[in-house]
């Protein structure tokens, strides 16, 4: 019987909401890749299309579409989609064209569109297995990952020996961190296919999310047991070897994955991670130059960046012109690529001029940092799915005669660990809030130590990049020391676990948004005896300030670029676990440095 897509989940009257949205994007990082969810179409799926149009009727659109879907085996989606525009020319109700169409359309990238033409396949066609499919990819691709596992079922309902239908399925629960549920998917299908390499790559991309990495690369070396030459499983245990500390194997995995890869998209995803592995490595402009990768066309998390303007690049004279430069990722890394601003500016000269394009919160914090150069507030939003920032306070382009995303300077300013300066600090804080902290501090007793633990976003794999609560245990029980809350977001839980617990209370400062009002966090940190936190927002905002900070890394973090220390930031202390999820010994580490702090000095 063929799958029938219930109305519900269907997508064409939520279309228009699908293709936009209004979340920022992240830092970009490289991810572990695990199937067919992202914009792919199986060759099982194609040969059924060619199955398909060996019964179809119309003899005069059978030709075009044998040519279109050959182009979109040879990964050629634009010959394909003319193809099937040329067949719907000649008949407008050919289930099959406006399948092909939606195929093509969703290859480069034109999900509206995409969506458009599979609801037409959707109306002329009887099988909806491969439809429920396609739609699932869109849906997925656009961040309604429900709506995806929902769509994704259909299709596994309909065609249960399908490897990739299961894998797509297993892919989605793994990123709503239903983990079990993705292990019982990919369990089942794997004792029905126990040399598939693309389930075992999968299964490992799976553990490394829980942070497993030892798990994982066993299951990365089982699929490719079965297949020596799988790119995805290739990269996947390079990323698993660089979170192990083995850079030299995840160099060479990485660069055997970009060998073998065919798909335009995972070759940009590979770059990107191969420009990590070279940062950790402390190959810091060979790493410079492959981060660009970012930007590849086809690379699924692109942004755009709306300026008509030249874009700067590393060979750019910038004596004299006026350049703006865009903030970019997430706001912890705009603030720690402002690290070369001031190489910008000397390179700009007395007649240059800076337009800084920033995240709302920072503005005034860089205006004053800055004051010669122009800043405003970056906006940021979606678009048919896809991620588009613009400065609307440029009003006039012509003004600007280059323009270039904030790390991109890093290719010529910071090309070797010696070209990152011994400077205390690249932003100010406002001197006369930094007082007005210092003075209402002055009625804690002890050393005044401000206090986060985690990120905004911490769910999934990044929960492995943050000690527990409950193992701070050591560090809040030093004596000696008032602790400050710096967290931000919703955090009363462990608040009151450290009060009732601990027995300890951790000060909330009075009359500050902890989360939106940075330029006033930036002034309470200046205030405090020291920050102690993981690397996010708060802790760059301070040591780019010149606060005193102890970091709590993560192993091989790639900000550190391969060194113990934090080049961007000369005046940080480092804390890292000797791997993943082995938090105790470096928060017991970070007590013991804390208690040499307050301790009585010898006579």
């Amino acid at each position: 019987m063929a799958a029938q897509i219930p109305a519900k989940l269907r997508l064409g009257a939520s279309a228009a909401a699908l293709a936009a949205g209004s979340e920022p994007p992240t830092a970009i990082r490289p991810r572990m890749v695990g199937g067919e969810t992202s914009g792919t179409t199986s060759q099982d799926a194609l040969n059924r299309l060619n199955l398909a149009l060996a019964e179809l009727q119309a003899m005069k659109v059978r030709p075009l579409l044998h040519r279109a879907t050959a182009a979109l085996e040879a990964e050629d989606p634009k010959r394909a989609a003319d193809l099937a525009i040329e067949a719907l020319q000649l008949d407008e109700r050919c289930g099959i064209a406006w399948h092909v169409l939606a195929i093509a359309r969703e290859k480069v990238g034109d999900f509206k569109s995409a969506i458009q033409c599979y609801e037409s396949a959707l109306a002329l066609s009887t099988d909806q297995a491969d439809i429920a499919n396609g739609l699932g990819r869109l849906a997925y691709q656009l961040g309604e990952k429900v709506l995806a596992v929902s769509l994704f079922s259909i299709y596994r309902e309909a065609r249960p020996d399908c490897i990739e239908g299961v894998n797509s399925l297993a892919c989605v629960q793994r990123d709503l961190h239903d983990y079990g549920a993705a292990i019982e998917t990919l369990r089942s299908a794997i004792l029905a296919h126990p040399d598939s390499p693309l389930l075992w790559n999968t299964l490992g991309t799976v553990l490394a999310e829980q942070g497993d990495m030892a798990t994982a690369l066993t299951f990365f070396d089982e699929a490719l047991r079965f297949d020596p030459e799988h790119p995805h499983a290739l990269y996947n245990r390079a990323n698993a070897k660089l979170d192990r500390g083995d850079l030299d194997g995840a160099l060479r995995d990485c660069d055997a994955a970009m060998v073998l890869t065919t798909a335009p998209g995972d070759l940009a995803m590979m770059r990107l991670a191969r420009s990590t592995i070279l940062l950790c490595s402390g190959r810091v402009g060979e790493g410079w130059d492959d981060y660009e990768a970012r930007f590849d066309p086809n690379f699924s998390d692109l942004t755009h960046f709306l300026i008509n303007r030249p874009r700067w690049t590393p060979k750019s004279n910038l004596d004299g012109k006026s350049l703006l430069l865009f903030g970019e990722q997430g706001l912890g890394d705009e603030v720690m690529f402002a690290n070369m601003i001031p190489d910008v500016l000397d390179a700009l000269g007395p007649r240059g001029r800076l337009t800084l394009a920033l995240e709302p919160r920072l503005v005034s914090l860089f205006q004053r940092s800055f004051p010669n150069a122009r800043v405003g507030a970056h906006t940021t939003h979606k678009v048919d799915g896809h991620t588009i920032r613009q400065a609307p306070f440029v009003t006039d382009p012509k003004a600007i005669d280059l323009w270039t995303p904030m790390a991109a300077p890093l290719r010529r300013f910071r090309r070797t660990l010696d070209a990152f300066p011994a400077r205390p600090s690249f932003l100010v804080a406002d001197p006369a809030r930094t007082d007005h902290w210092r003075q209402v501090l002055t009625q804690r007793p002890g050393l005044k130590v401000g206090v986060l633990w985690k990120s905004l976003k911490l769910d999934g794999a990044r929960l492995r990049y943050f000690s527990p609560f409950d193992q701070w245990r050591p560090v809040l029980e030093t004596p000696g020391v008032s602790f400050v809350n710096l967290q931000y977001g919703d955090c009363q839980g462990e608040l009151d676990q450290a009060r009732e617990s601990l027995g300890l209370e951790i000060w909330q400062p009075p009359e500050i948004n902890l989360k939106d009002d940075l330029d006033d966090v930036a002034a309470l940190c200046g205030g405090l005896n020291l920050v102690l936190g993981p690397p996010n927002a708060t802790t760059n905002i301070a040591a780019a300030c010149g606060a005193a900070v102890w970091m709590i890394s993560t192993p091989g973090a790639w900000s550190l670029l391969g060194t113990d220390r934090h080049p961007w930031y000369p005046q940080v202390r480092v804390f890292a676990p000797d791997r993943f999820n082995h938090w105790a010994p470096v928060m017991q580490d970070v007590a013991e440095a804390l208690a040499t702090m307050t301790a009585p000095s010898a006579d």
